[in-house]
């Protein structure tokens, strides 16, 4: 076997092999809370796709891995102590999302201790990806998700009354003359906003080479969703009043989660073409 060929084998020592069997025994709940969560949860549903766009991102680089020196990291040993420490600690105090978190910087740790920090340097964001299929604490997730429902509605009120359509805003609650429109926490956009944030993520990452550039369509994510949650609103309003409020409450209702969909793509599809036009012009 050539040296070149060598470089590119993927050979794993005994020390290897007892490192995953220990990563795959201890988190192995984990990872089943993991799968149960995405499955009950349709906030993070997305879960499931998530691991294997990290995998393709990984995919994508194979060729530039394979060029890379594998040599052992004992940095990359102490991340990988360090994401004990967390699991550790999450698990003592039965803090689920610490425990979860974990697992994403002790693989990271694993391969950097294994493969080196040019390893480390290219898999950094691909391993990262996967915090998208953690579920944050819904202590935090709630106390974000009701100053989105008041905001949300507010914003809407104020739009539907500068249009002309008559209505009166209680709370988190817009009432029309025929009808009566509760913003719930599911209307909030905070789950658009879950999704929405790791799909505008990969696309940033796949869609520009410049930090700054993914940095800027990554902000972009925050009132895209919002704002494409307002529009949600405002045509199930506008719909219960104009047509009837069992449009609202059965064709729209239903299609208005695709719609947020489409729009926050569409919108950031749209970004990326203008961030990509202002910086050739100044180029």
């Amino acid at each position: 076997m050539t040296k070149k060929n060598q470089i590119f084998s993927f050979k794993f020592d005994w020390s290897t092999y007892v490192l995953v069997f220990l990563f795959i025994l201890l988190y192995f709940q984990v990872i089943i809370g993991l799968v149960n969560d995405w499955w009950v949860d349709s906030n993070y549903s997305h879960g499931f796709l998530v691991p294997l766009v990290s995998a393709y991102l990984i995919w994508k680089k194979k060729d530039r891995l394979k060029s890379l020196e594998k040599k052992r990291s004992y940095w990359g040993l102490l991340t990988l102590l360090l994401g004990l420490g967390i699991y550790i600690a999450g698990t003592a105090g039965s803090e689920y999302f610490s425990a979860r978190f974990s697992l994403v910087i002790v693989l990271f740790g694993f391969l950097f201790y294994l493969n080196g920090k040019e390893w480390a340097k290219e898999l950094l964001f691909p391993v990262a990806f996967l915090a998208f299929m953690v579920p944050i604490p819904y202590v935090i997730y709630y106390s974000i998700a009701f100053p989105m429902q008041l905001f949300s509605t507010k914003l809407s009120y104020y739009i539907l009354h500068s249009i002309g359509l008559p209505s009166i805003r209680q709370g988190n609650i817009i009432y029309l003359p025929n009808y009566s429109l509760e913003v719930v926490e599911a209307c909030s956009g905070l789950r658009s906003l879950v999704s929405l944030l790791a799909l505008g993520t990969f696309f940033a990452y796949v869609t520009f080479k410049s930090n700054l550039k993914r940095f800027i369509l990554f902000l972009s994510i925050f009132p895209i969703a919002i704002g494409a949650n307002i529009f949600r609103i405002l045509i199930t309003a506008v719909g219960a009043y104009v047509v009837s409020p069992k449009l609202a409450e059965d064709f729209l209702h239903k299609l208005s989660g695709l719609i947020v969909f489409l729009i926050s793509v569409f919108s950031l599809f749209i970004l990326s073409r203008i961030i990509r036009i202002i910086s050739r012009e100044k180029e």
